[in-house]
């Protein structure tokens, strides 16, 4: 079957065939780990992890990278050079002001001044959400989650080849800088050109950074600062590397190749982080281009708004599982959301186009989510565990599978299985086999992730007694007291049911 995704670069859907035919590299930009990743960061994650779950579902075998920015990414990242202070010195702040406050566990950060500790306690972070909304390529760390800070020695050998190929000049100031000047394609990606980029400069690049540049729009690859809060020895100073040639060195390292078939990440990177990783990829490769596909996805909003702590909307992974998502009045929930919802709700989405987050919206995943676990249960009930093997000629498989080649058209995957899930197949093995094969992508039915341990244990153990004290107060017919108890057990976060055998109750899923 044919696959199609939308390439950036082009602008158009095009057929994909990965470069080489043993492997598809893959490489996504991740997070910086100066603070939590939010829910917007996620969808981008998870997109990718869907990119590279579809291409497996088709056979393919991927390599898929992701990088750790832990230095170099400044807190005005909107100018290719960026500016203000690392976000590694920003979070340092923070982070007092949060120990301080009891917001920081105990232990975990000794000495909020070594950027190194800070990044650890996020990095953990990240993968430990990551991994509980099963984000593949966060079991393979260190392997293929890679950090910036591993690989200075690669970025000063790129840097090097860049200056002897005539791409990067050492600027008055000390600062080496990539002329954008000596690569036609820059701008390709974005749709800027040189011209727009030098009209636009006014009031963006200070007259005083502007004459040390060959162009306005050149952009920092090394800068020389002795008191910078991370800094490595150079042959141009001591000092730190610009933001973009990280993700440059660390995919050509680790996935072995100058040119990649896939390279993603949120629309917000496309310039100007995406167009200065191709300008110096290209420029020490001699390649004409980096990734055969360019592919990114859009914003996120919540309730129709853009996301922003000061209108109380804005949620990391942890927000959202811990119930902490306001409900249509405004008031957070309380009610904890079952990791495969979240992970359905940030991919249900198309990603070409704005995802509204919304209660509702989690809600309506949470029923998806049920009705499919409930539906393998059937199955599994019925086969005795035992799925058949089943390729695309089933036509619930061929559906799904066609519409993720349609440019990943996941609602119309979504659309191929959901009433095929409220039928009784006739062959349940065989319909176990392909619930397998979709999960294989969705990967909600189920999502493994730790219950909680004994936590978990001691809340089922008290709404069992719950349970048991509604029946009780039944018999007794105490009513008041059974309506009293039912309203417990609905507050703790679980719908209440009656069966033949007595109060079952049910946790929500959000």
């Amino acid at each position: 079957m044919e696959i199609r995704f939308f390439n950036t670069l082009t602008g158009t859907t095009e057929v994909f065939q990965p470069v080489h035919s043993d492997c598809v590299r893959m490489y996504s930009c991740g997070p910086t780990v100066y603070d939590f990743a939010h829910i917007g960061n996620f969808r981008s994650f998870l997109f990718a992890d869907l990119i590279r779950r579809t291409l497996e579902f088709f056979g393919h075998q991927v390599h898929h990278v992701m990088n750790i920015t832990d230095v170099g990414h400044m807190t005005d990242d909107a100018s290719a050079d960026g500016g203000g202070e690392d976000k590694m010195q920003a979070a340092a702040r923070r982070m007092k002001e949060d120990k301080k406050s009891g917001r920081v566990p105990e232990g975990a950060v000794q000495n909020p001044d070594d950027p190194y500790q800070i990044a650890k306690y996020f990095t953990d972070a990240f993968l430990e959400d990551a991994r509980t909304l099963g984000v593949r390529v966060a079991f393979e760390y260190p392997d293929n989650v890679l950090q910036a800070t591993q690989h200075i020695d690669a970025m000063l050998e790129m840097i090097g080849q860049l200056i002897q190929r005539g791409h990067a000049y050492v600027g008055p100031d000390g600062v080496v800088y990539y002329s954008v000047e000596s690569f036609p394609a820059y701008g390709r990606l974005s749709g800027n050109t040189l011209d727009r980029l030098m009209a636009g400069a006014g009031g963006r690049v200070s007259e005083q950074n502007q004459a040390n540049k060959r162009h306005p729009a050149d952009f920092m690859l090394w800068k020389p600062d002795s008191s910078h809060i991370m800094k490595w020895d150079s042959p141009w100073g001591a000092g730190y590397p610009g933001w973009h040639i990280e993700c440059s060195c660390m995919a050509r390292r680790r996935l072995g190749r100058d040119v990649i078939d896939i390279h993603t990440g949120g629309e917000d990177l496309i310039f100007p982080h995406h167009e200065c990783e191709i300008a110096q990829t290209c420029g020490a490769t001699g390649e004409s281009t980096f990734a055969r596909f360019w592919m990114h996805a859009r914003f996120l909003l919540v309730e129709g708004e853009k996301m922003s702590k000061s209108r109380g909307n804005f949620y990391t992974v942890r927000d959202v599982l811990q119930g902490r998502v306001r409900d249509e009045k405004g008031q957070p929930t309380g009610v904890s959301v079952h990791p495969a919802v979240l992970r359905l709700e940030l991919l249900k989405s198309h990603y070409r186009g704005n995802m509204n987050f919304t209660h509702k919206g989690l809600i309506d995943s949470a029923g998806v989510v049920r009705r499919l676990t409930e539906f393998r249960s059937r199955l599994e009930a019925a086969s005795g565990g035992h799925a058949e093997p089943v390729d695309l000629s089933h036509p619930v498989l061929n559906a799904f599978a066609a519409a993720l080649a349609d440019d990943l058209n996941i609602a119309g995957a979504l659309g191929a299985i959901l009433p095929w899930a409220a039928t009784t197949p006739a062959d349940p093995a065989v319909a176990l086999g392909v619930l397998e094969r979709v999960n294989q992508v969705l990967a909600v039915a189920p999502l493994a992730v730790s219950p909680g341990g004994a936590q978990a244990s001691d809340e089922q153990a008290e709404i069992r007694q719950l349970c048991s004290d509604l029946d009780d107060a039944r018999k007794r017919k105490d009513f008041a007291a059974a309506d009293l108890i039912r309203g417990q057990i609905q507050k703790r976060g679980y719908d209440v049911k009656t069966s033949p055998t007595g109060t079952i109750a049910e946790k929500r899923l959000a």
